[in-house]
């Protein structure tokens, strides 16, 4: 599990991790991506209409992304996008292991719609995704919420668990 950046870095440790796996050597039953931090040149429809978000103003979303990325790269660098060049050939891997991911935000995250993208496209991948997005909200409100953390981590998040436990 991994919140903001760290759903990020979640992203990327299951699919290097997927690509890793020989038969029967390790079994990743779930990775869960809560508000994950990720980015892309062009500007997505929530991005332009919470741009100024007091929670994640994007200009300091695009600061964080010029500091981390290797020298030359812009968003669309797969650390950042994991949409770009049609998202990476290790999803395969991660399907074939039979790995589910949540994907979960607040439509009051500018970030929001670039977890939808990623919905869609690990569905188009065979991915088996559990998608949640709740109205309101913003960018890692589970922790500045601490009543919307306990239903969070009492809800959706032990649904999830659970239910990959169960497979």
């Amino acid at each position: 599990m991994g919140n903001s950046a760290g759903g990020n870095l979640a992203y990327h440790v299951a699919l290097r991790a997927a690509n890793g796996i020989a038969a029967g050597q390790l079994k990743i039953r779930g990775v869960i991506l809560h508000h994950a931090f990720f980015g892309g040149v062009e500007r997505t429809g929530s991005e332009e209409r919470l741009a100024v978000n007091p929670m994640l103003p994007l200009e300091s979303a695009d600061m964080a992304w010029e500091m981390c990325l290797p020298v030359g790269a812009d968003r669309d660098h797969e650390y950042c996008n994991p949409m770009a060049g049609g998202g990476s050939e290790l999803l395969e891997k991660l399907r074939a292991v039979g790995c589910r991911v949540a994907v979960i935000a607040y439509e009051g995250d500018p970030l929001v719609d670039r977890s939808k993208e990623v919905v869609r496209m690990m569905e188009d991948k065979g991915i088996d995704v559990v998608a949640h997005f709740e109205s309101g909200g913003s960018h890692g409100l589970e922790i500045m919420d601490a009543e919307k953390g306990k239903e969070f981590n009492g809800g959706v998040l032990k649904k999830f668990v659970q239910s990959c436990l169960a497979a």
